[in-house]
């Protein structure tokens, strides 16, 4: 079971929001996917990352039951689950260890919602990288904080996502996901510093840059030697961590370190640690210049950082595949692509382009014919603007703490 879930619905209607209304009726909640500009794999080690929210979306009801129970279903998988009030079972390996992982944080918490059903659906491609189980995730906590007639701010509701899928689900993913889908703001993308929880939403629609579109290419193609090494990946960085704070005690993790700093420790750590690390490193730098880049609303330079961000995780992370870098090296060739990059956990799923408005069909068409031509596999590519995350599409009728977002 990946970490990556799709709840497709063909009567999913995007116009539903949250109700408050008396306990006796459906409570509705929405929470949006989302594709990573730049940041990868930062966001573990006190780094930064520059994600935004897309317009696919999981779509959570939630009704009253006359048992003690809990029931969970979806539009996409036939079987539903039940599980009494009283359950505190670990994960089972099925679709329902994400909400019933984010129900356990609730309990954890103190809070006890009454008897429900919850029932998910929605259109969040499947294992594209796209962040459905986040999406699924915050989508179920938002419903249950209207049903439990409960509040908590913006930070908690991710950082419960988070944990729902690294202590119920033993995914070991950072908090970018959960944080941009839960406070992610139409017409920005949002610099979160994963350290400390900070953020800002940094603005797409400035300048030229407001002439641009986020095209997403689905490779299709997702190697299955992914899970395995993304543990390698996050051993290879905490050995390289661990040798710059022995030699800088007052380094607290990757996301204050320098490159001089990672150079004199060189020697220190494997090689594959050392490059591991300064793909990090010049990833937070790259998400420092990106600020400068879209304020100034320059989608060349954005552009230009995104496919040096490509390069390092393809090289230094050691994290694409020949899918992958096709896409990429196709994309930049096309008329009016700025940059492109892998995005997501890699070893497959999603390019992230950056290209002019009016030209954004012709480039979808062409990338398309000419990974088709060369792989024999059809892409799936989603045109994308940046919309508002959960807590803006339900806030006026969920209860929670004052609006930050």
């Amino acid at each position: 079971m990946t970490a990556e879930n799709n709840f497709l619905s063909s009567t999913f209607n995007p116009s539903i929001q949250p109700n408050r209304s008396a306990l006796g009726q459906s409570i509705h909640s929405v929470a949006p996917a989302r594709v990573n500009l730049l940041g990868e794999h930062t966001d573990y080690t006190g780094g930064l990352v520059l994600p935004m929210a897309i317009p696919f979306t999981t779509h959570a009801a939630i009704s009253p039951r006359s048992d003690n129970l809990y029931g969970f279903s979806s539009d996409l998988f036939p079987e539903t689950f039940t599980v009494d009030r009283d359950d505190r079972s670990s994960a089972r390996g099925i679709w329902t260890d994400y909400p019933v992982g984010v129900l356990r944080q609730f309990q954890q918490r103190g809070i006890e919602p009454p008897a429900f059903d919850l029932r998910l659906s929605g259109n969040v491609p499947f294992g594209a990288g796209l962040s459905s189980s986040a999406s699924v995730e915050v989508a179920t906590s938002m419903a249950l904080l209207a049903f439990s007639r409960t509040s908590l701010p913006i930070e908690d509701i991710a950082l419960l996502s988070q944990r729902a899928e690294n202590d119920y689900v033993h995914s070991p993913c950072g908090i970018m996901d959960q944080f941009v889908i839960t406070a992610a703001k139409a017409g920005h993308a949002l610099l979160l510093n994963t350290r400390d929880l900070s953020y800002e939403h940094l603005p797409m629609n400035k300048g030229a840059l407001a002439d641009t579109q986020i095209v997403v290419c689905n490779s299709m193609v997702k190697h299955s030697v992914a899970t395995g090494e993304y543990g390698v990946r996050r051993r290879e960085l905490e050995e390289g961590q661990a040798a710059l704070r022995s030699t800088f005690p007052n380094l607290r993790d990757l996301g204050d370190a320098t490159i001089d700093q990672l150079n004199q420790c060189q020697h220190q750590m494997s090689h594959e640690a050392f490059i591991r690390c300064r793909h990090v490193v010049t990833e937070n730098a790259r998400v420092r210049s990106a600020r400068e880049s879209m304020y100034s609303g320059n989608p060349s330079s954005l552009g230009k950082l995104m496919l040096e961000a490509h390069v390092s995780y393809r090289d230094d992370f050691a994290a694409s595949c020949e899918e992958v870098d096709f896409l990429v090296d196709t994309a930049i060739t096309l008329r009016g692509c700025f940059g492109a990059r892998l995005t997501g956990g890699g070893f497959g799923g999603c390019t992230v382009n950056l290209v002019e408005r009016t030209q954004s069909d012709a480039f979808a068409t062409a990338l398309k014919a000419a990974y088709q031509q060369q792989f024999n596999i059809a892409v799936e590519i989603y045109l994308c603007e940046a919309v508002d995350g959960a807590w803006l599409r339900n806030a006026h009728d969920t209860p929670a703490s004052e609006e930050r977002a």
